[in-house]
């Protein structure tokens, strides 16, 4: 790939929490950490919890500020960009779907809701009717292999977690962003939907979109991933292709993290 692929530059990215109200004392969430992400790839973080990389994703979707600092949306500092245009673009599904719904509402509101986002931040001045985002929703949840007819007028109790993230993702697809940023996306899933969901993002990625995948999983890392980076205590210890970074780790802490995966041919000796 060359520069002109690149849509997502990170640069020397660093965030200190501050704990405390009297006796105050700073955190460390993410420290120097850098990296690009290209169009038509899937480049994953991968690390154990409080490694720091759902911090480094919170900062990339604006929904916390970084210490110091850079990110670069097509060669433009993400930060001069109005927050909804920048929604346009960047798009997160989250680890917990249920914490984006809204309980008193079925799940069709933010389906519906995401068409606002879309007219507002539309150079052509669009506007959807009722008819049309109903037919756009029903046309995009089969795209996905759900059926409308079981989803739709339903509440989120009433939906399994592997659906919602999956509505998540029918979500930004009806906002058409460049940038799909998937936090632990198949962490509330059982192993046949964690395949759906990894396809989809495989899908996504062919039609030209670019997947951040944050993830602890070292398996669903490298079967998804063009590239990875591994971060450990806040920073990012190694990163590459996913064959080099998985298959011919440098880092001791990436040796130990490939070397703890279970294989299914050998069984534990407790």
């Amino acid at each position: 790939m060359t520069d002109k692929d690149e849509v997502l530059r990170v640069e020397n990215l660093t965030k200190y929490y501050t704990s405390g109200y009297i006796l105050t004392k700073k955190v460390l969430g993410a420290e120097d950490v850098s990296f690009d992400l290209r169009k038509r790839e899937v480049f994953s973080i991968v690390g154990e919890s409080g490694s720091g990389k759902s911090t480094v994703a919170k900062i990339i979707l604006r929904l916390i500020n970084p210490t110091s600092g850079k990110i670069y949306l097509d060669g433009k500092d993400v930060f001069s960009f109005d927050k909804k245009a920048y929604w346009r673009r960047v798009q997160g599904v989250f680890q917990d779907p249920y914490s984006t719904f809204n309980h008193f509402y079925t799940v069709d509101k933010p389906l519906m809701d995401a068409f606002s986002l879309l007219e507002k931040t539309s150079s052509k001045n669009k506007k959807y009717s009722k008819t049309e985002r109903q037919e756009i929703i029903r046309s995009i949840l089969e795209k996905i292999g759900m059926n409308p007819d079981e989803i739709l007028g339903r509440y989120p109790h009433q939906i399994s977690g592997g659906q919602m993230q999956r509505l998540l993702i029918a979500r930004s697809l009806i906002i058409g962003p460049d940038i799909l940023l998937a936090d632990e996306p198949t962490s509330m899933t059982d192993a046949s939907t964690r395949v759906a969901i990894l396809r989809e993002l495989l899908r996504l990625k062919e039609e030209g979109m670019a997947v951040l995948f944050i993830t602890h999983d070292v398996g669903q890392a490298y079967h998804i991933s063009d590239r990875a980076a591994v971060m450990k205590d806040g920073r990012i210890v190694e990163i590459g292709s996913s064959e080099d970074v998985f298959f011919h780790p440098q880092h001791p802490y990436t040796k130990n993290l490939v070397a703890s995966v279970p294989k299914l041919h050998i069984k534990w000796n407790v």
